[in-house]
Order: structure tokens, then C-alpha cells, then sequence
């Protein structure tokens, strides 16, 4: 970067030299500023030329890379306990349909260690090939090896576009990766698709009053981290069988990585939202904290999970964890029951993929009408007991 002056624009007037706090301007022989090596571009000239006669000129250097080079689909398989987490299912699905769009090959990403069982798994919900990589050092979940493998692979084998859940170990892994492969990462991603060959990710932006459309358009691959429960789980295929690609790397124990002595196992007691099949909800509607026993009452009545809107969680009403939204969880259950929620963007990001919406509210112009299959206007302290009343009688 550097700053220009635009002659036609400037008078000479001094008022940059004048405002410069490093003494980085001189002048030549028309009276049109100069800038020396002391200029750190802080753009305080800029801001007081009152001609407009300078500008912050940002060099774009091409990219070296041959974008054709890059081929395929990638999803990186997370495991614990060789366990698959249904993010990683979810994900194949999203895959398919982009490879499809693209005339490219499905692939999953498969590291750890005794895993090899799970290719099979993979194959079966839609992967066309595992990149597979077994090293007892990669038993548990660490950045730098996991990071050295996958840059590893990347470089090898040039896949177009590289997805990860968006878990605490895709959160942790995948920025790591795009800093290394020095390509760009959208995070929490709530849609993808293809527009002219480029992965188009979509998510929520400053705190969910926007949906940002982000294109990675002169780096590869395109990565992204999305959120569990935005894309429909895969049909499973048990006859269906692909190609496992084994590959090794040279994996040394050093002492920039971190060793883990043991993993403890806490079992506490939350909500979980991302597998309950009906969630009730409550938002500001509910006037009090106390009230939400009504939503308790009804959830128990239906052996539903209770969730809860972001503003009746910062107030502090009802724990974190039952937060469904941009900022909380995304959800995908076969009924979902908001109950005084207004339906601003940021809940409607967790809860719209919801297979039947029912919703409670007095106000009829609320936006969470929009998204629902039944809408009830009405006040809830009398709706809601009527319900429950019902469904006691049955």
C-alpha cells in the first residue's frame, strides 16, 4: 500500500504536512507532497485534505496459484471414540450436492488411529473416496499434527473446496489449516452453494441483522466450517462402496506439541437441542423468568426439550445452553413451538430448517409468522395452559 496524490485535486494548501504526526511529508518543486519512509499510512492526511487529493492505493498482486489444478469436494471427518458426529453425515449431504454442481468427486477426510472400520461408514452416506491416514499419534485430537497432516494432504491431492463441522475441534483446526494453505475460511456457515464455479457461503453478520455472501475467488481450496442441523442428514446406502486412498506421513513427537497426560469425562446434565425432536420455546413474551415453568410444563407434557430465544438468556431467565440462534444452537426437530418470540433473524438462523414450526404471539405482524406452518395470535398465558390442559386429557 501507499498514499497518491491526485495533482489534479491538490492546491498546495499544507494542511497534510501540517497534520502529520511523523514528519513523513515534503513538498517537491509544484508544491505537491512527497512522502519519505517515516509515513506509517495511518491516514491522518487523508482525513484532513480537504480536496480529496489523497488516497490509499492497495496493490493486488494475482495469485500464483492455477485454480485448475484444484479438484473436488473434501469433508473432514471428526471423531471421538470412534464415534462420527452427525455434523460430519450432514456435511457429506451439503457435498454431494456442490460436487454434483461441479462435476467433481466427494471425498471425506478420515485421521486418528484403529479408525480404518470407519471408511465403510463414510462410503455408506455418499463419500466416493476416504483420504485415510492411521499414526498413533494422531489417537487424540491435537492442532499442530492434525494441522501437518491435512496442510499435507491439501498439497498433495488440491481439493477445490474443504468443509468442517462447525465444533469446538472444526473452530479450533480449520483456521489453523487455512493460515497454513494461506486461503480464506468462512466460519458458521448456514448455507452453501455454487455461483460461477465458486463456493458461495453464506452466515450471519453483526450479530445476525445480515447474511454476508463470502466467495473465495483467488485461493484454494475454499474452506468453511458449518453449523450441526443446517444441512438434512444423507439417506444411508449399506451397499454402497468407494475407493480408500491410504496415505502416510512422517509424524515425529516433538516438544512444540502438547501432550495429553489424561481425558476426563464429565457427564452434566443440559439440554440437548441438536437431537430432541420437539423443542419448546420461550422468548420475552413470557413478561418474567418464572413463567417459564409454563414452558417446562408444556415440554414435559409433550417429551419435548425446552429452548429459549438470546434476550431471555443474556437476561439471564434460563441457562446458555438451552439458547436456540445465531449465537446459541441450530436445530432441526420434527416440531418446533416458539412461544412468545418475536422472530428476530438470529433465532430464525437456528430454527428454520424445523420440519413443522407452531407459533405463539399476540403480535400478528411478528416475523416468526412468516417462517411458521401454524401461527396462533393470542396471548400465550392462555393458550399455552389450553394446550396442556388437552394433552393431559388424552
Amino acid at each position: 500500500m501507499s498514499l497518491k496524490v491526485i495533482k489534479e485535486k491538490c492546491t498546495g494548501c499544507g494542511l497534510c504536512y501540517e497534520s502529520c504526526p511523523n514528519d513523513a511529508i515534503d513538498f517537491d518543486e509544484n508544491d505537491l507532497p512527497l512522502f519519505n519512509d517515516k509515513c506509517t499510512l495511518c491516514k491522518i492526511c487523508i482525513d484532513e485534505c480537504p480536496q480529496g487529493a489523497l488516497i490509499l492505493e492497495t496493490e493486488v498482486k494475482s495469485t500464483a496459484i492455477d485454480l485448475s489444478d484444484y479438484k473436488g469436494v473434501w469433508i473432514f471427518v471428526e471423531q471421538n471414540m470412534k464415534i462420527i458426529p452427525k455434523v460430519v453425515l450432514e456435511l457429506l449431504s451439503a457435498g454431494k450436492d456442490l460436487a454434483l454442481q461441479l462435476n467433481i468427486e466427494l471425498a471425506a477426510v478420515l485421521i486418528g488411529y484403529e479408525i480404518r472400520d470407519l471408511a465403510s461408514t463414510l462410503f455408506q452416506y455418499g463419500a466416493e473416496k476416504v483420504y485415510f491416514i492411521e499414526d498413533q499419534h494422531l489417537k487424540d485430537y491435537r492442532t499442530i499434527p492434525y494441522t501437518d497432516v491435512l496442510e499435507y494432504l491439501v498439497n498433495k491431492y488440491k481439493p477445490e473446496i474443504f468443509l468442517f463441522g462447525a465444533t469446538k475441534q472444526g473452530r479450533d483446526l480449520a483456521p489453523r489449516l487455512a493460515t497454513r494453505l494461506k486461503t480464506g475460511l468462512t466460519a458458521d456457515c448456514t448455507g452453501l452453494d455454487i455461483e460461477e464455479k465458486n463456493l458461495v457461503q453464506t452466515r450471519p453478520a453483526y450479530g445476525g441483522n445480515i447474511i454476508a455472501t463470502i466467495k473465495t475467488q483467488r485461493n484454494r481450496p475454499q474452506m468453511a466450517t458449518v453449523r450441526p442441523k443446517v444441512f438434512k442428514m444423507p439417506e444411508l446406502d449399506p451397499t454402497k462402496e468407494g475407493q480408500l486412498i491410504e496415505e502416510k506421513c512422517d509424524l515425529q513427537e516433538t516438544d512444540k506439541w502438547t501432550k495429553i497426560i489424561d481425558i476426563v469425562r464429565e457427564a452434566k446434565k443440559t439440554a440437548n437441542l441438536e437431537d430432541a425432536q420437539i423443542i419448546v420455546s420461550g422468548g420475552r413474551g413470557l413478561g418474567k423468568p418464572e413463567n417459564f415453568k409454563l414452558i417446562e410444563e408444556l415440554a414435559d407434557s409433550l417429551n419435548a426439550c425446552v429452548g429459549a430465544s438470546r434476550v431471555v438468556v443474556d437476561a439471564g431467565w434460563i441457562p446458555h445452553y438451552h439458547q436456540v440462534g445465531q449465537t446459541g444452537k441450530t436445530v432441526q426437530p420434527k416440531v418446533y413451538i416458539a412461544c412468545g418470540i418475536s422472530g428476530q433473524i438470529q433465532h430464525l438462523v437456528g430454527m428454520k430448517s424445523s420440519d413443522f414450526i407452531i407459533a405463539v404471539n399476540k403480535d400478528p405482524e411478528a416475523p416468526i409468522f412468516k417462517v411458521a406452518d401454524i401461527g396462533i395470535v393470542g396471548d400465550l398465558f392462555e393458550i399455552i395452559p389450553e394446550i396442556i390442559k388437552k394433552l393431559s386429557n388424552k
